[in-house]
């Protein structure tokens, strides 16, 4: 008992200590930004670019801060679905005994993994925006719909002038981070032992009943904190969709740095915004992985 007593001592120390230390360093760099650069802080420009009173409606509304934050959100939900759908697919597609099925994953993976992603934006945004939304009519299906129609496509996607974009961004990040996800789904699916097939075979499961009831599960808990990684990633390059014009967070600090010049105290708003939603993400894989290894 004494032993851990001391070695729990030596860590709440330690914890202080590493605190204190980073407290000073971030003083510091405060400091020398004001005194160094001669920068005049001013946080209250923040609050008036998170909420506006809005007179028609006599109620306080999200700014174009909060806009973007939630236009952020959107696009990593639906990136995330698509990547994680990608990757499954892929991931089981690279481990199947078939050349055909190994080749068509693997070519997937290294073409994305070996192209930079800004270039991925600009090649789906004029593939999308010129080619596949013309011939699809995705526009003018959306701009035909009633006023209550276009009201759910905004909210759970984008204004009717600003889908295009959007979609081309959701396809770019899921398509860079699905291959990714490919890799740690092809690991997890190898990682499962030889015998679990042979003895899922000796029942009768076919191939899709194996994958299914026995391997995926098993799969799905050693596969899980390198996916959290990956969710978290794919909420991070989000940010890259910007120079298209996607109204999300970093777009909109940019339009806010333009009207104000505040930019450090911008900066630091977004990575706020930008951590609370990645922790949030950090903190539900946490207690899924807890969960599932109770099951």
């Amino acid at each position: 008992m004494t032993g851990v007593y001391l070695i729990q001592k030596r860590n709440s120390l330690l914890d202080i200590v590493v605190t204190a230390a980073l407290l000073l360093f971030l003083g510091y760099v405060a400091y020398r930004v004001s005194v160094g650069l001669h920068y005049r802080w001013d946080w209250g420009v923040i609050p008036n670019y998170l909420l506006r009173w809005d007179e028609g409606k006599g109620r306080w509304v999200a700014n174009i801060l909060l806009d973007g934050f939630f236009t952020t959100i959107r696009l990593s939900i639906w990136s995330l679905l698509l990547a994680t759908t990608i990757g499954l697919l892929m991931g089981v597609v690279r481990t199947r005994e078939r050349l055909f099925f190994r080749l068509v994953g693997r070519t997937y993976v290294e073409l994305i993994r070996n192209i930079p992603p800004l270039v991925l934006v600009f090649i789906f945004y004029f593939f999308v925006s010129d080619q596949i939304m013309p011939l699809l009519g995705v526009e003018e299906f959306i701009r035909s719909r009633t006023d209550l129609g276009r009201k759910w496509a905004t909210f759970l996607v984008a204004p009717p002038e600003l889908f295009t974009a959007f979609v081309a961004g959701v396809f770019t990040v899921a398509l860079f981070q699905g291959a990714y996800i490919t890799e740690i789904v092809r690991g997890g699916i190898q990682s499962i032992e030889k015998e679990q097939w042979e003895a899922s075979a000796s029942l009768g499961l076919t191939w899709l009943q194996q994958m299914r009831f026995i391997i995926l599960p098993q799969a799905a808990r050693r596969v899980l904190p390198p996916l959290a990684n990956e969710f978290i990633n794919t909420i991070k390059y989000s940010s890259i969709v910007s120079i298209i014009s996607i109204q999300e967070l970093t777009f909109q600090g940019l339009q806010v740095i333009t009207s104000t010049q505040r930019t450090i105290e911008v900066w630091l708003t977004i990575s706020l915004m930008y951590l609370l939603l990645c922790f949030s993400v950090s903190l539900l894989a946490r207690r899924l992985e807890v969960s599932m290894a109770e099951c």
